[in-house]
């Protein structure tokens, strides 16, 4: 078959990956794509939100199957679109997808069907913000209602910083137009549970745990993700368990008693804390990225998986159990200004794998064109020996504007 994937990161290009692994594949197209997507798949120059171009090239092309990564394609209909004209999707629709565009529509629905998260308001005016969190203690968690690229979140330790978050969100629209939502602050690891979901059918992924600081030791600013990993030792099967339990098929089975059945990926952000496992947030796609770690360690074949998604069928899944740890190459400055085109050498070096974030081609050199660049991972026997691998082809790449964290998987490896 032909298959469409809708993206330009490193979750698409692992999504790519994956696919390019089955035999009932013939041809992949992604839309944008990047450079290293390039070398599996053939790039088309259609942005991921311009829908009805989308859906026409999958009419046009006899696509038998299109998969969406980012959000920003979701929020935009692209699923809405495409069904209409009878054309298979895997992927949430626009009213299912809201589960990530706006928190407070996650936070109203899991407090009406009873699934464990912060207790929290939500406001348009900044002066009722602004009087709230100042009467509440600190820590507080202050999130915009609505998609932020993962920097929507901040987590302020005075009412200065919460203020000037407030004012950015409230006032400025640094974000765009929208409410935020207040939280009460938790403690705690985070770990990502990524489920296959058609319906009221929830198939649970392999766990992983993202690193959003920017820097060592978990310091510096938020990040959309510096390195990922997978399993998990500090998480227990009973904790998955009640995690899947409670809260991943309470939630399939609330969107469609809300009349927005969900079909695609459902992504719980949770965190386990001394009171038990809490929602932090869900997303409505592939976490990215978790999907770098996860989608390696997939044996089944997943073009079955996302037919069996689409079409509302069973299916089944199995994992390889060797680790999975991935660092991500930043640009210099990123989360905030970088510059962009410096050229990255020695990716032919490299033994494991490497999945493009951001990156172009300029006839045969490979040019940075992101905050995040590449994401390099490391496999093996142990996840100490996934990140010695990792880093070992981390240090064959030569590039003058990148850096790393050298720490990820540190809540397993270094407590």
């Amino acid at each position: 078959m032909k298959v469409l994937v809708i993206g330009s990161g490193g979750r698409e290009h692992a999504i790519v990956d994956a696919l390019s692994r089955s035999p009932q594949v013939e041809k992949i197209y992604c839309a944008p794509g990047n450079a290293g997507i390039a070398r599996q798949a053939e790039c088309l120059p259609i942005r991921d939100t311009e829908v009805e171009r989308l859906r026409d090239f999958a009419a046009q092309h006899d696509i038998a199957l299109t998969v969406v990564g980012p959000e920003a394609a979701l929020a935009a209909g692209v699923v809405d679109c495409f069904k209409a004209a009878g054309l298979r999707i895997f992927g949430p629709t626009k009213a299912a997808a809201r589960v990530e565009s706006s928190k407070e529509f996650a936070k109203d629905l899991m407090a009406r069907y009873g699934i464990p998260t912060a207790a929290y308001r939500a406001f348009s005016d900044y002066a009722e913000a602004r009087d709230y969190v100042s009467g509440r203690p600190f820590p507080a968690v202050l999130k915009y209602d609505g998609l932020a690229a993962g920097k929507g979140v901040v987590i302020a330790q005075t009412m200065e910083e919460a203020d000037a978050a407030l004012k950015e969100m409230l006032l400025d629209d640094k974000f765009g137009e929208g409410r935020v939502v207040v939280e009460d602050y938790l403690e705690g690891p985070e770990f990502s549970l990524l489920c296959f979901v058609s319906g009221r059918r929830v198939w649970p992924m392999v766990l992983s745990q993202d690193h959003k600081r920017a820097y060592d030791g978990d310091k510096g600013p938020n990040t959309g993700g510096m390195g990922a990993y997978s399993p998990l030792s500090f998480i227990t099967e009973e904790d998955e368990r009640y995690a899947v339990e409670r809260i991943m098929q309470p939630m399939a089975e609330a969107m469609v008693a809300e009349g927005c059945p969900f079909e695609g990926v459902l992504y719980g952000g949770l965190m386990k804390t001394v009171d038990g496992i809490k929602v932090i947030e869900f997303n409505a796609r592939f976490g990215d990225p978790e999907t770098e770690v996860v989608l390696p360690r997939l044996k089944s074949d997943i073009v079955d998986i996302f037919c069996a998604v689409a079409d509302g069928c069973d299916a089944r899944l199995e994992w390889d159990d060797r680790p999975a740890l991935g660092i991500v190459l930043a640009s210099k400055g990123y989360p905030g200004s970088y510059e962009k085109g410096f050229e990255i050498r020695g990716l032919d070096r490299v033994e494991g794998t490497v999945y493009h974030m951001g990156t172009k081609a300029d006839g045969d050199r490979i040019l940075t064109a992101g905050g995040r660049v590449l994401f390099v991972v490391g496999r093996g026997a142990t996840l100490a020996e996934a990140r010695e691998a990792a880093l070992r082809d981390v240090a064959r790449i030569e590039c003058d504007n990148l850096f790393h964290r050298t720490d990820i998987g540190h809540w397993a490896l270094d407590k």
